[in-house]
């Protein structure tokens, strides 16, 4: 119990625990208090408006809820990247509202990008003069997934314009339909030609205006062009349409006057032959006048046939036509009344080279009136194509001023000089001087498309003499192989370069395409053979990589390292024979998908292990509020054995979080300090109960003792038990010994007084010699007067150790010698003893 008395300066407290400090001061870390909560609360309320105080706050604020109330102030990009990077580890909520913050302002940032992309298409679209529907669709489709409000009033404003130009595009469609329909209505119609001819100008004009407008490259290519033919269809059956309205006219007017006329004075034949010698009328209006001259004949009366007169001898040789001729002149008329000019002037030249015929008089009429009615429509339609030929003359010499493209311009020559030929077929050859002009004018129009087409046949053969040079290369590349090491990468490397330079060749001639590309073909399958078996092995090579890192555990310590070896070993085989970029895509997909399933599952082990932590940290807070909850109120008895369970306790639980690691063990320590201070505080006090309660009860003893050695005093008078009872209890041991003294004392006052005082006068030297020992034990000074004696006493000491091997009996022992030893001591040895005792009450824990 006392041997805190004769502790060595360097010894360790026998009871405390293993692995516990406490600290300096013994008291409990400060926690912060409500009046420094109410000054940062204050401060948090002016923070409105500064956003670099607010973070400033935020990343000094001890109090989490101040923190989280600060960050309402910080919006900007720079600040909340300041405070996420400050309150990643120490502030999940405000950590969150930062990273939530922060994906709002990159997600804008890239609405806004992508919303400058849409407005940078708009305007391309707007400037480009091929602008279709479609395009405009996939625009508003773009912008319809993008939040960009700063952008809507820009692309608003772009996009009505784009609808303007969609809008004028459907206007002019829909105005070339309706001239189309005008066109064709026109052809049908009953107006005369005059006034058809007069619509025609006037459509033709707003066809050249419309193809001279804006948006006149938007017109489908198949709309113009019909347009165009549907013009000259028209313009070519004009000249019919006028002959065609003059002969209804005519028989028109022939047969108003016949039926103005007494039916007695007209002849039925000589009406025939007058009606067979007029223009044909084209149908259906050449039925109804039929209709009309057969109701007029069967209103006259009928005539007798006069014999028929002999036949003149002069014409007995001549031959009556054939089946055949007959069929000609029938076929002529057909071809006239359909406006067929060629085929009629060549039955006309079969028929006049029939000789030896002999015409009856109806059938002389007939040829005699169709071959007027030829040359009479030869001459319209003559005079017609004279007119579309200058139309057409015009519209070659306009295509220099229109900017097409060359194979388009290409095509208008050819479709010219094809509508040309037409009108020939149609209207007779013509004069040499229109034949002049519009060759002259079609070889001016062409001069820059035959230009184009020049430089195009020049550069295939350019791009032909290139793929000479290319094969000739291949072919060296291959003859090289075989004479000696092979750098398989510059290989790889050589035959890619050239593929893509056959690639970028260009056009070549139909002629020697075919043949070029075999050539190649073959010369690249020399290098190309030693290199695909190369590749089939590092295939197999890279297979086996990826089959490694499949097999890799994910939860081994050395599986990182192993992983970046074999990640640096598939870098050195590619950099050493790179792949077929399919093939080498394909195989880095697998083997980047089986890295990073090793990193998803250590990723997911180390989660878990963030969960295991997080529970060791609850745990061990757990403990600390335990412990400082039972600081306060336990007791000397159980605080040692509370401090050896959590001790233990603490030590099974695992680690926690690093980032909280040193404020958990902060908190631990201090809660164990508090309450091992409570324990010292508390076995400091018992012992000095006791020290007291000790050198009280030896005081009794001596007083008994003292009384018994001075025989004027009476002991007997006093109740010794009593007061002995009145005592607290101390150790066992010391309370048997100095219960035994006082008994012996008590047992001299009724027997042998004078020999019990005696051998107290006698023990006086053996008790100055144990309160000596004890000094020297306590480190206490024993005065000058005893100098000599207490260096005598320590070298015996030291020498009995020496010689017994054994240590000297320890200061409880003595101590307790000193208790049970009855002696009578002076005034000095009594101070002695009392200061001793006085050191237990100082230093008793």
């Amino acid at each position: 119990m006392f041997e805190f008395l004769f502790k060595r300066p360097g010894d360790k407290p026998a009871d405390s625990p293993a692995g516990q400090t406490a600290p300096a001061d013994g008291g409990k870390p400060a926690s912060p208090t409500a009046a420094a909560r109410e000054q940062q609360a204050q401060q948090v309320a002016g923070l409105r408006g500064d956003e670099a105080g607010a973070a400033d706050f935020i990343l000094q604020c001890d109090f989490s809820e101040l923190r989280l109330a600060a960050a309402e102030f910080v919006h900007s990009r720079a600040q909340l990247e300041r405070v996420h990077a400050g309150v990643r580890n120490t502030d999940r909520r405000v950590a969150k509202l930062m990273q939530a913050r922060l994906d709002a302002i990159r997600h804008h940032e890239a609405e806004l990008e992508r919303g400058q992309a849409c407005i940078a298409q708009a305007e391309t679209l707007l400037r480009d003069e091929r602008l279709t529907p479609n395009l405009v669709a996939d625009l508003d489709h773009a912008w319809a997934v993008i939040k960009a409000p700063e952008l809507a009033s820009q692309f608003e404003a772009l996009r009505a314009q784009l609808g303007q130009r969609l809008e004028a595009q459907v206007v002019l469609q829909r105005a070339m339909i309706d001239r189309l329909g005008q066109i064709r209505a026109l052809a049908g119609s009953a107006l005369p030609a005059a006034d058809i001819a007069a619509q025609l100008r006037q459509i033709d004009q707003e066809q050249q205006q419309a193809l001279a407008a804006p948006e006149h490259s938007s017109l489908p290519r198949s709309l113009t062009n019909e347009v165009a033919n549907e013009m000259t269809r028209v313009s070519a059956s004009l000249a019919d349409l006028e002959l065609g309205q003059a002969a209804i006219a005519r028989r028109d007017a022939l047969l108003a006057e016949w039926q103005g006329v007494a039916p007695e004075s007209l002849n039925a034949d000589l009406l025939n032959k007058a009606w067979r010698q007029l223009p044909p009328v084209p149908e259906p209006a050449a039925a109804q006048l039929r209709q009309r001259f057969d109701e007029l004949l069967a209103t006259l009366p009928a005539t007798v046939d006069k014999p028929a007169a002999p036949k003149s001898r002069s014409h007995a040789s001549a031959q009556a036509p054939d089946q055949s001729f007959l069929d000609k002149v029938d076929a002529m008329e057909a071809a006239l009344q359909h406006g067929s000019l060629g085929a009629a002037a060549e039955l006309d030249k079969e028929l006049k080279d029939s000789k030896g015929v002999r015409l009856a008089p109806a059938l002389a009429e007939r040829l005699a009136h169709a071959r007027a009615e030829l040359k009479r429509l030869s001459d319209w339609a003559r005079w017609g194509g004279n007119v579309s030929r200058e139309e057409l003359i015009k519209a070659v010499e306009q295509l220099s001023t229109q900017s097409l493209a060359m194979s388009e311009l290409a095509k208008k020559v050819g479709s010219m000089r094809e509508r040309w030929k037409a009108l020939d077929t149609l209207s007779g050859a013509a004069p040499k001087s229109l034949w002049e002009r519009f060759d002259a004018a079609c070889s001016a129009a062409y001069a820059p498309a035959a230009a184009h087409f020049k430089h195009l046949a020049e550069e295939r053969h350019a791009n032909a003499a290139k793929a000479e040079v290319l094969i000739a290369q291949a072919v060296a590349e291959g003859a090289t192989l075989g004479e000696g090491a092979v750098d398989w990468k510059q290989m790889a490397t050589k035959v890619q370069g050239l593929r893509l330079a056959w690639s970028h060749l260009g056009a070549i001639d139909r002629k020697d395409k075919k043949r070029l590309d075999q050539a190649f073909t073959d010369a690249l399958n020399v290098l190309q053979a030693p290199l695909e078996q190369q590749r089939k092995g590092e295939v197999s090579v890279r297979e086996d990589l990826i089959a490694k890192v499949a097999a890799l555990n994910p939860g081994d310590r050395h599986t990182l390292d192993t992983l970046k070896s074999l990640q640096e070993q598939w870098q050195e085989h590619a950099r050493a024979l790179p792949l077929e970029r399919k093939s080498e895509q394909a195989l880095w997909q697998r083997f980047r998908a089986a890295c990073d399933a090793v990193f998803a599952k250590r990723k997911e082990s180390a989660h878990a292990a963030d969960a295991e932590r997080r529970a060791h940290q609850h745990a061990k807070e757990a403990l600390c509020e335990r412990l400082e909850q039972a600081a306060a109120a336990a007791d000397a008895s159980s605080a040692g054995k509370l401090l050896r369970e959590a001790a233990a306790e603490w030590h099974a639980i695992g680690p926690v979080p690093r980032a909280n690691e040193a404020r958990v063990d902060k908190r631990y320590q201090s809660a164990v300090a508090a309450l091992q201070h409570h324990l010292d505080t508390a076995k400091r006090d018992a012992s000095r109960a006791q020290a007291t309660a000790l050198r009280d009860k030896l005081h009794l003893c001596r007083t008994l003792e003292a009384q018994l050695a001075d025989a004027s005093a009476d002991p007997a008078a006093t109740d010794w038990n009593g007061r002995w009872a009145a005592l607290p209890a101390v150790g066992s041991d010391y309370d048997k010994a100095l219960h035994a003294r006082l008994l012996a004392g008590q047992t001299a006052i009724t027997g042998d007084r004078q020999a019990y005082a005696a051998k107290l006068e006698s023990n006086r030297a053996a008790l100055m010699h144990e309160v000596l020992r004890l000094e020297i034990g306590a480190g206490i000074d024993s005065g000058s007067e005893f100098a000599r004696e207490r260096l005598k006493l320590q070298v015996e000491t030291l020498q009995s150790s020496l010689k017994s091997g054994q240590k000297p009996a320890g200061a409880a022992t003595q101590f307790l010698h000193l208790c049970a030893l009855p002696a009578l001591a002076d005034q000095r040895t009594t101070s002695r003893i009392e200061h001793l005792f006085a050191r237990v009450t100082k230093d008793g824990k």
